[in-house]
């Protein structure tokens, strides 16, 4: 749900263009202030569920992301979106190591793959989630400006009653010691350096796309593929990402190095027809480009992701998400601040091609640092 509230403002944008006068600079700044609150939260609450239980520390996030939402209900310029995606971005953040946490604490057994396939793909699916409800609310429900923000609030409290009553997985430290987490740091787990590099190369090739995809996913609609609804708006910034969880059930059918390199490979040559399709303007390859980039992009991380929590000891799980999610959003941020910045010089189909670039490079590196483990295993 916290994901999901990030994405429902994102079929409001073309609106926001249209009758307040943002520009796609503007919503590239909501969009980059949302990716670097979520990596502040991270670097300096990431480990505070260790030491205050993740209960607390998740009713907060589902809370702090209400209150955003709450913000959101009167945009009328960047200073409100921006300050309602800052509040959204910090929530992100703390439910990210904090629930992602709980997640894998109270994960069974069986199913191994499991907790890796909800804490790598939980963004992936929930965001999209959010958009495509909220663009179809905007298009077909009265009060359009806010009637997603309502109900997609009201969600976030029913949430947090039900983890409030959920069983805690920690034992709280001292106040000193929650005190000491709030220091910024990193966490490399011992003996998972590889594993996290894997992660780190995956996240640059998909998470800088997905920040693309959230600024520009309205005005492609718009711009190149014609459309100026809401829900179209939603779709497309849902197709690259909505699939992704159907990559979890197929990683586990291979050892996690296998699985990481072959989703890398099939995520690069969907992205390349992604590019070709928007290039031509062609509404249908591009959407089955992006939905097939999804799945192979969920096959990938949740194999990368399975691989680095195997290597992970419980009393760093919540670090060790953090570092994860911190390098996600700033595979996000700097890219899509600096596709803000070439929005008067390049189009968008450029600016795509140059996030390709980026996925290149990312793809490549997880072919070459993605080896078997010892043993086969």
């Amino acid at each position: 749900m916290v994901f999901a509230s990030a994405g429902t403002p994102i079929p409001h944008y073309n609106d926001y263009r249209a009758r307040d006068g943002l520009t796609n600079a503007d919503l590239t700044v909501a969009t980059v202030v949302y990716l670097a609150a979520a990596a502040l939260s991270l670097l300096v609450l990431g480990r505070l569920s260790d030491h205050l239980g993740r209960r607390p520390v998740g009713v907060a996030a589902l809370l702090g992301s209400a209150l955003g939402l709450a913000v959101l209900l009167d945009v009328d310029g960047l200073a409100e979106l921006a300050g309602g995606r800052f509040l959204q971005g910090l929530s992100t953040g703390l439910a990210s190591s904090a629930l992602g946490a709980l997640v894998v604490d109270s994960a069974p057994e069986r199913r191994r793959w499991l907790p890796a396939a909800v804490t790598g793909t939980a963004p992936m699916l929930g965001i999209p989630v959010g958009a495509l409800v909220s663009g179809a609310l905007v298009d077909h429900a009265p009060a359009p400006r806010q009637l997603g923000y309502v109900v997609v609030g009201g969600l976030l409290l029913a949430a947090a009653a039900l983890v409030a009553l959920s069983p805690e997985t920690v034992r709280r430290t001292t106040a000193r010691r929650a005190a000491a987490s709030l220091r910024p740091r990193v966490l490399v787990p011992a003996g998972a350096r590889r594993a996290l590099l894997v992660v780190a190369a995956l996240v640059l090739a998909t998470w800088s796309v997905g920040g693309f995809y959230q600024a520009f996913g309205p005005s492609i609609a718009l711009d190149q593929l014609g459309s100026g609804a809401a829900l179209t708006a939603g779709a497309v910034f849902g197709s690259f990402t909505l699939l992704s969880v159907l990559g979890g059930p197929l990683a586990a059918r291979l050892r996690p190095d296998r699985a990481v390199r072959l989703g890398a490979l099939a995520y690069a040559l969907c992205f390349a027809g992604v590019l070709a399709a928007l290039a031509a303007g062609a509404v249908v390859p591009f959407l089955a480009a992006s939905l097939l980039a999804g799945v192979a992009q969920g096959a990938a991380q949740t194999a990368a992701m399975r691989s680095l929590l195997a290597r992970t000891a419980p009393a760093e799980r919540a670090g060790s998400l953090s570092t994860v999610f911190l390098l996600s959003y700033g595979s996000a941020a700097v890219p899509g601040l600096l596709a803000g910045r070439l929005t008067g010089v390049l189009s968008t189909p450029q600016i795509a091609a140059c996030h390709g670039v980026l996925v290149v490079v990312g793809v490549g590196a997880v072919l070459v640092l993605a080896r078997p483990a010892p043993g086969g295993r």
